[in-house]
Protein backbone atom coordinates (compact mmCIF):
# COMPACT_ATOMS: atom_id res chain seq x y z
CA UNK A 1 0.00 0.00 0.00
CA UNK A 2 1.20 3.25 -0.94
CA UNK A 3 0.74 6.49 1.18
CA UNK A 4 0.81 9.74 -0.61
CA UNK A 5 0.41 13.17 1.54
CA UNK A 6 -2.88 12.76 1.43
CA UNK A 7 -2.95 10.30 4.05
CA UNK A 8 -3.76 10.60 7.92
CA UNK A 9 -2.85 7.79 10.55
CA UNK A 10 -5.15 8.67 13.83
CA UNK A 11 -4.11 6.56 16.71
CA UNK A 12 -6.50 6.24 19.28
CA UNK A 13 -5.85 6.26 23.08
CA UNK A 14 -3.18 4.33 23.15
CA UNK A 15 -3.10 5.35 27.05
CA UNK A 16 -1.11 3.75 29.97
CA UNK A 17 -5.20 3.22 31.82
CA UNK A 18 -5.48 1.08 28.25
CA UNK A 19 -3.15 -0.85 28.63
CA UNK A 20 -1.93 -4.07 31.34
CA UNK A 21 -2.02 -2.65 34.91
CA UNK A 22 -4.19 0.20 34.18
CA UNK A 23 -7.27 0.74 35.27
CA UNK A 24 -9.42 -0.25 32.73
CA UNK A 25 -6.91 -1.99 30.60
CA UNK A 26 -8.07 -3.48 26.91
CA UNK A 27 -6.70 -6.86 26.93
CA UNK A 28 -2.80 -6.79 25.37
CA UNK A 29 -3.65 -3.35 24.69
CA UNK A 30 0.19 -2.27 25.06
CA UNK A 31 0.73 -4.90 22.21
CA UNK A 32 -0.43 -2.49 19.58
CA UNK A 33 2.25 -0.12 20.35
CA UNK A 34 5.21 -1.96 18.15
CA UNK A 35 2.65 -2.45 15.55
CA UNK A 36 1.62 1.05 15.26
CA UNK A 37 5.30 2.65 15.36
CA UNK A 38 5.86 0.73 12.23
CA UNK A 39 2.92 2.23 10.63
CA UNK A 40 3.47 5.30 11.30
CA UNK A 41 6.80 5.75 10.48
CA UNK A 42 4.89 5.82 6.91
CA UNK A 43 2.64 8.05 7.09
CA UNK A 44 3.70 12.11 6.65
CA UNK A 45 0.24 13.33 8.85
CA UNK A 46 -0.27 11.33 12.58
CA UNK A 47 -2.69 12.17 14.81
CA UNK A 48 -2.54 10.80 18.64
CA UNK A 49 -6.00 11.12 20.24
CA UNK A 50 -5.85 11.20 23.99
CA UNK A 51 -8.76 10.19 26.67
CA UNK A 52 -8.55 12.95 29.46
CA UNK A 53 -11.20 13.25 31.98
CA UNK A 54 -11.69 15.32 34.95
CA UNK A 55 -12.28 12.99 37.74
CA UNK A 56 -16.36 13.90 38.07
CA UNK A 57 -16.86 13.44 35.02
CA UNK A 58 -20.13 11.87 33.69
CA UNK A 59 -19.23 8.32 32.28
CA UNK A 60 -17.58 6.74 35.66
CA UNK A 61 -19.23 4.53 37.88
CA UNK A 62 -17.86 6.50 40.83
CA UNK A 63 -19.91 9.39 40.38
CA UNK A 64 -23.14 7.60 40.55
CA UNK A 65 -24.98 6.29 43.59
CA UNK A 66 -25.55 2.60 43.47
CA UNK A 67 -24.13 1.96 40.14
CA UNK A 68 -20.80 -0.20 39.42
CA UNK A 69 -18.95 -0.58 35.93
CA UNK A 70 -20.24 -1.55 32.86
CA UNK A 71 -23.65 -1.08 33.81
CA UNK A 72 -25.55 1.63 31.45
CA UNK A 73 -27.84 4.89 32.14
CA UNK A 74 -29.41 7.20 29.53
CA UNK A 75 -28.43 10.14 29.62
CA UNK A 76 -29.60 13.48 27.69
CA UNK A 77 -27.65 12.27 24.51
CA UNK A 78 -28.46 8.53 24.78
CA UNK A 79 -26.88 5.41 26.42
CA UNK A 80 -24.11 5.52 28.69
CA UNK A 81 -21.93 2.99 29.78
CA UNK A 82 -20.22 3.58 32.94
CA UNK A 83 -16.77 2.81 32.99
CA UNK A 84 -13.81 2.84 35.73
CA UNK A 85 -12.31 6.00 36.72
CA UNK A 86 -9.72 6.22 33.85
CA UNK A 87 -7.52 8.80 32.27
CA UNK A 88 -8.26 11.46 34.61
CA UNK A 89 -5.82 14.44 33.32
CA UNK A 90 -2.42 15.10 34.99
CA UNK A 91 -2.54 11.28 35.95
CA UNK A 92 0.03 8.59 34.84
CA UNK A 93 -2.53 6.64 33.58
CA UNK A 94 -3.49 9.12 30.99
CA UNK A 95 -0.01 9.16 29.64
CA UNK A 96 0.75 8.13 26.25
CA UNK A 97 2.23 4.34 26.68
CA UNK A 98 5.95 4.99 27.35
CA UNK A 99 6.83 2.92 24.35
CA UNK A 100 4.67 4.79 21.73
CA UNK A 101 6.47 7.22 19.43
CA UNK A 102 4.99 10.49 20.09
CA UNK A 103 7.72 12.82 18.38
CA UNK A 104 6.22 12.47 14.63
CA UNK A 105 2.91 12.81 15.90
CA UNK A 106 1.53 16.75 13.99
CA UNK A 107 -1.38 16.78 15.99
CA UNK A 108 -2.40 15.67 20.16
CA UNK A 109 -6.22 15.74 19.95
CA UNK A 110 -7.34 15.55 23.80
CA UNK A 111 -11.03 14.63 24.19
CA UNK A 112 -13.71 13.60 26.98
CA UNK A 113 -12.48 16.76 28.80
CA UNK A 114 -15.90 18.02 29.08
CA UNK A 115 -17.35 16.68 32.44
CA UNK A 116 -21.22 16.31 31.10
CA UNK A 117 -20.68 14.23 28.10
CA UNK A 118 -18.15 10.97 27.06
CA UNK A 119 -15.94 11.28 23.60
CA UNK A 120 -15.38 8.04 22.16
CA UNK A 121 -14.99 9.29 18.67
CA UNK A 122 -11.73 11.72 17.77
CA UNK A 123 -14.03 13.68 15.68
CA UNK A 124 -17.38 14.35 17.91
CA UNK A 125 -18.59 14.16 21.16
CA UNK A 126 -21.10 10.95 22.16
CA UNK A 127 -24.05 13.37 21.13
CA UNK A 128 -22.91 13.30 17.44
CA UNK A 129 -22.97 16.86 17.35
CA UNK A 130 -20.41 18.59 19.29
CA UNK A 131 -17.10 18.63 17.11
CA UNK A 132 -14.03 18.00 18.87
CA UNK A 133 -12.24 20.31 16.07
CA UNK A 134 -10.58 17.30 14.33
CA UNK A 135 -12.77 17.07 11.19
CA UNK A 136 -11.82 21.01 11.09
CA UNK A 137 -8.15 20.17 10.51
CA UNK A 138 -8.35 17.30 8.07
CA UNK A 139 -9.51 19.32 5.97
CA UNK A 140 -7.96 22.31 5.99
CA UNK A 141 -5.08 19.92 5.56
CA UNK A 142 -6.65 18.58 2.48
CA UNK A 143 -6.10 15.09 4.00
CA UNK A 144 -8.40 12.38 2.16
CA UNK A 145 -7.93 9.28 3.35
CA UNK A 146 -8.07 8.19 7.13
CA UNK A 147 -6.46 5.06 9.10
CA UNK A 148 -7.58 4.13 12.31
CA UNK A 149 -5.56 2.45 15.10
CA UNK A 150 -5.72 2.17 18.43
CA UNK A 151 -7.62 1.20 21.66
CA UNK A 152 -10.29 0.01 22.13
CA UNK A 153 -11.33 -1.63 18.45
CA UNK A 154 -14.98 -1.60 19.57
CA UNK A 155 -15.39 1.67 21.02
CA UNK A 156 -13.41 4.33 20.34
CA UNK A 157 -11.49 3.57 17.18
CA UNK A 158 -14.88 2.06 15.87
CA UNK A 159 -16.82 5.72 16.41
CA UNK A 160 -13.84 7.74 15.26
CA UNK A 161 -13.83 5.82 11.89
CA UNK A 162 -17.49 5.67 11.48
CA UNK A 163 -17.21 9.48 11.76
CA UNK A 164 -14.78 9.75 9.53
CA UNK A 165 -16.13 7.87 6.93
CA UNK A 166 -20.12 9.76 7.50
CA UNK A 167 -17.91 13.15 6.97
CA UNK A 168 -16.50 11.96 3.61
CA UNK A 169 -13.50 10.58 3.97
CA UNK A 170 -11.90 6.81 3.06
CA UNK A 171 -11.58 4.84 5.50
CA UNK A 172 -9.66 1.83 6.85
CA UNK A 173 -9.12 0.20 10.20
CA UNK A 174 -5.78 -1.76 10.82
CA UNK A 175 -7.24 -4.77 12.38
CA UNK A 176 -4.16 -5.78 14.30
CA UNK A 177 -2.79 -2.66 15.47
CA UNK A 178 -5.80 -2.32 17.60
CA UNK A 179 -7.25 -4.41 20.74
CA UNK A 180 -11.19 -4.69 22.34
CA UNK A 181 -13.12 -4.93 24.99
CA UNK A 182 -16.14 -6.96 23.81
CA UNK A 183 -19.03 -5.81 26.09
CA UNK A 184 -22.28 -7.82 24.85
CA UNK A 185 -20.85 -8.71 21.49
CA UNK A 186 -19.26 -5.08 20.85
CA UNK A 187 -16.78 -6.84 18.82
CA UNK A 188 -19.02 -8.59 16.28
CA UNK A 189 -21.12 -5.36 16.03
CA UNK A 190 -17.82 -3.09 15.47
CA UNK A 191 -17.15 -5.79 12.33
CA UNK A 192 -20.83 -5.78 10.86
CA UNK A 193 -20.84 -1.47 11.46
CA UNK A 194 -18.32 -0.95 9.74
CA UNK A 195 -18.87 -3.46 6.75
CA UNK A 196 -21.92 -1.45 6.44
CA UNK A 197 -20.20 1.63 6.23
CA UNK A 198 -17.92 0.95 3.84
CA UNK A 199 -14.86 0.68 5.87
CA UNK A 200 -11.91 -1.17 5.17
CA UNK A 201 -10.29 -3.52 7.52
CA UNK A 202 -6.88 -4.26 6.68
CA UNK A 203 -3.74 -5.16 8.69
CA UNK A 204 -0.16 -4.75 8.62
CA UNK A 205 1.31 -6.62 6.01
CA UNK A 206 -0.44 -4.12 4.03
CA UNK A 207 1.92 -1.35 4.36
CA UNK A 208 5.09 -4.04 3.86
Amino acid sequence: MKISEQDVLIVVDVQNDFCTGGALAVPDGEKVVPVINRIAQRFRNVVLTQDWHPGDHVSFASNHAHKKPYDTIKLPYGAQVLWPDHCVQDTEGAEFHKSLHTAQASLVLRKGFHRDIDSYSALYENDHKTPTGLLGYLRERHLKNVFVAGLAFDFCVRYSAEDARKAGFEVAVIEDACRGIDIDGSMAATHQSLKSLGISIVNIEAFL
